[in-house]
């Protein structure tokens, strides 16, 4: 039986008015952790020991914010002369949206002014009600409850789409318009509420994922693979083939991950293969068709050349924003393991860096920990891990010449004991700052 999103009177879902944390290293969890266990790194200690830094930034992300706004300005985009007059009702903004958006031509959304209107407060629009529209709207339209989209696996809080809202009727379409409002947004620079996996954005970009993403829609799934990544599987004699077994619609079914899959067995030699590849299934399983649709809503607003300039976790800011970290309650609700705690030196040293840090580079250490940019409107209390409240954690950990690591399952940073304040200074900035995207080795 198809649903439609309007179907009965749900109530509204008001979620979190969530804190943006800035984009780091993507972040692996090892095999089989459990919370006071040490698992293995995702950073290559040794390749990266001696990377130096420069400040400011690698790569400035405010400059790329300024250049994106000028290539939309310079190419036309929500300029004009054309104007999209909106008219919606504050108690059914969602239906008047998707009503207006998906019956204007790509090339209007692309080039005309927004002008938002509420019913029955008539005024011009400077900009209040538009910031306002987008609000309001994605807060309904990525709300889970209506079926479309799903809470992650690791939070309540981020969200990703839902291999069930194939049963919402007209889905298809309500995703092409996610895509479009996507877009919209970007362009008229107004934010969304609304926070995602890691995978989302790659998808926005066409950026190949890698085994890190699999965290944030199946932990345990992720820590298999993991496992299966840094064991050598002859020695347990794995019996294990290029296919897997897949529920559709309560069926098992076998899944070929490569012509005549189910013939081919996995070696050592092949193993990289054979995880990309699961990496890519499970990533896309039931969600393939609708992630293409929000795709092609997305571009059909927004050429992907402009949004390019953006990587995954920038592209995360320029959607949701920013908001300033309360790093008073950020200490208050941090755990110390394995010999650290509040008095000792390095932890001293950690939050005098933190001090030092400006906004921006703190929501990148806060990504970099925890694999996403939203914190509850709780606050650092309610932080969440892969099974339950998990609060940030800082683990004493690894060689002085190691740089730090991170496990987003459990908000945790294992921090090596550094002898000097620059020392943890420069590591903590060199894990944080990393542009390239750990994968499959």
């Amino acid at each position: 039986m198809m649903l439609s999103v309007f179907e009965n009177e749900i109530m509204s879902f008001i979620p979190p008015h969530l804190v943006q944390t800035r984009s780091a290293s993507p972040m692996d969890t090892s095999f089989g952790e459990s919370p006071h266990s040490s698992p293995n790194t995702h950073i290559s200690d040794t390749a990266r020991s001696n990377i130096r830094v420069p400040a400011p930034y690698k790569r400035d992300f405010h400059a790329k914010l300024r250049n994106f706004y000028r290539k939309l300005e310079v190419k036309g985009y929500g300029q004009g002369p054309g104007k999209i007059k909106l008219m919606v009702r504050r108690d059914h903004v969602l239906e008047d949206a998707f009503n207006k958006i998906m019956s204007t031509p790509k090339k209007e959304l692309q080039k005309s002014k927004l002008y938002i209107t509420f019913t029955g407060e008539e005024g011009l629009d400077y900009g209040g009600p538009s910031r306002e529209f987008f609000f309001l709207l994605s807060r309904e339209l990525f709300n889970p409850y209506y079926g479309l989209f799903e809470y992650s696996a690791n939070d309540t809080y981020t969200v990703q789409v839902s291999p069930m809202s194939a049963f919402v009727e007209n889905a298809h379409e309500w995703f092409r318009f996610a895509g479009r409002v996507l877009g919209l947004a970007l362009i008229h620079q107004y934010l969304l509420d609304a926070f995602f996996t890691r995978p989302f954005y790659k998808f926005l970009l066409k950026v190949p994922c890698c085994l890190a993403d699999v965290e944030a829609i199946d932990a345990e799934f992720h820590q298999s693979l993991l496992w299966i990544k840094e064991n050598d599987i002859t020695e347990y004699g794995m019996d294990m083939f290029f296919s897997v077994n897949e529920e559709v619609f309560g069926q098992v079914t076998e899944r070929e991950l490569k012509p005549n899959g189910r013939n081919i067995p996995v070696t050592e030699k092949n193993k990289k293969e054979y995880l990309e590849r699961m990496v890519k299934w499970r990533l896309e399983r039931g969600v393939t068709e609708q992630t293409d649709c929000i795709i092609k809503g997305f571009l059909e607003v927004l050429d992907p050349r402009i949004v390019s300039v953006f990587d995954a976790r920038e592209l995360e800011l320029v959607i949701a924003g920013t908001v300033e970290i309360d790093i008073n309650d950020w200490r208050k609700n941090t755990e110390y393991r394995s010999g650290y705690h509040n008095l000792n030196q390095v932890i001293i040293w950690f939050w005098e860096a933190i001090e030092k840090f400006d906004n921006e580079r703190r929501l990148r250490l806060l990504q970099f920990v925890t694999g996403t940019s939203s914190i509850p409107y709780e606050g650092f209390a309610a932080l969440r891990g892969s099974n339950g409240p998990r609060k940030f954690c800082i683990e004493k950990w690894g060689k002085v010449t190691s740089l730090p690591r991170a496990h987003t399952c459990f908000n945790r940073l294992d921090l090596p004991s550094y002898t000097t304040f620059d020392m943890l200074f420069e590591k903590l900035v060199t894990a944080v700052e990393e542009t390239s995207t750990f994968g499959i080795e």
